[in-house]
């Protein structure tokens, strides 16, 4: 698909979001020459689909609940899009509140792996921010009349490429942050 015709085709979309979500998100995977989901993942469910499903404020309901207690269905949802250590995507209807779905990802991001980039779309606007711990976020906002410009293809194909180099930092992190809790307990192996 060319950015002539992907500009064309959902300036004219007026639909609702959950109508053609999928086929814009496909059409923009062909746009930036990426696998749709269902080519990437078959599975459907492991590492790049529509519609993963979710566990609301996770973070909060592990703490607050015994492991037998089921979860209530207004504690469960579906995330429009999630690729694996890449991204976690929402769409809305076009000229809706894209806050809301941002509100909506950070529900979600604790039950996504906490995915180091949230996207949020419109059909036409699009609005990513970095998720990186220890980092102050970055936003970056663009349309549709702007998607075919080198900077926003670049941060659009950043985004289904993921951050290896994030993804290794907070590894190590993580290791090094064990190994100072098995130091404070006396286990701790000299460098």
């Amino acid at each position: 698909m060319t950015p002539a015709e992907f500009k064309r085709k959902w300036h004219r979309y007026q639909g609702k979001e959950s109508s053609a979500y999928q086929e814009h998100f496909s059409d923009l995977c062909r746009l930036l020459g990426q696998p749709t989901p269902a080519e990437a993942d078959p599975t459907g469910s492991e590492s790049f689909c529509f519609q993963k499903r979710v566990m609301k404020n996770a973070e909060l309901l592990f703490e607050l609940r015994e492991e037998a207690e089921p979860v209530e269905p207004s504690e469960r949802g579906f995330a429009a899009v999630w690729k694996k250590g890449c991204f976690a995507w929402e769409y809305k209807g076009k000229n809706k509140n894209l806050e809301d779905a941002y509100t909506q990802l950070l529900r979600y991001r604790e039950s996504l792996l906490n995915p180091p980039l949230l996207v949020v779309c419109d059909f036409d606007r699009y609005i990513v921010r970095t998720n990186f711990n220890g980092r102050v976020q970055e936003v970056h906002e663009f349309t549709n009349d702007l998607v075919d410009r080198p900077q926003h293809l670049k941060i659009l194909r950043s985004v289904f490429s993921g951050s290896r180099a994030q993804e290794t930092r907070c590894r190590r992190r993580r290791r090094l942050w064990l190994e100072r809790l098995r130091g404070d307990s006396g286990t701790h192996r000299a460098g």
